[in-house]
């Protein structure tokens, strides 16, 4: 079980620059699938870079899958010479993506996103639009398995508070 508020914590005790993105970004527009792991596009700026290995290093980080044993060092090397991470922590799992389908990196989605606070933290999410267009992208039977649920939620907030018969 994904300690989501433990994960987010410790990212923004260290002031990661990142962007909530899949299940958890459903869930904060109103979803009711339940999700198993953080996604998140992080900004790839060599400071963030360094308060990203900083704020999992005591969460001991190991690639998600990789055989037991397989020598992995978490570190801003580490982050800069990869781009996409799938990792399990002592608090759940994370995925840390540099670049997402569909919407491309942290610049790219910036503009796409609002400012929420998730257990009473301050973080940013992508857009109920945004997180559609990256589920269409994904195209895995799960993803493509929400848009309709996502689609009737945006369809709710655009009709507004008002008459729905």
């Amino acid at each position: 079980m994904t300690d989501f508020r433990g994960l987010l914590e410790a990212l923004c005790r260290e002031g990661v620059e990142f962007i909530l993105i899949g299940g958890m970004a459903a869930r904060v527009h109103g979803s009711a699938r339940l999700t198993e792991d953080l996604d998140l596009v992080y900004s790839r700026d060599p400071k963030n870079l360094a308060r990203l290995a900083c704020a999992l290093k005591d969460l001991e980080p190991y690639l998600r899958g990789a055989p037991p044993g397989l020598p992995f060092r978490w570190d801003e090397r580490t982050l800069r010479m990869g781009l996409n991470f799938t990792l399990k922590t002592t608090l759940g799992d994370i995925d840390l993506l540099g670049e997402v389908a569909g919407g491309g990196t942290y610049p790219d989605l910036l503009p796409h996103t609002e400012e929420i606070r998730l257990f009473g933290l301050s973080c940013r999410c992508v857009d109920l639009t945004t997180l559609i267009r990256l589920k269409q992208a994904a195209g895995r039977p799960r993803d493509l398995e929400a848009i309709a649920e996502l689609e009737a939620i945006l369809e709710e907030e655009r009709e507004g508070p008002g008459d729905r018969s």
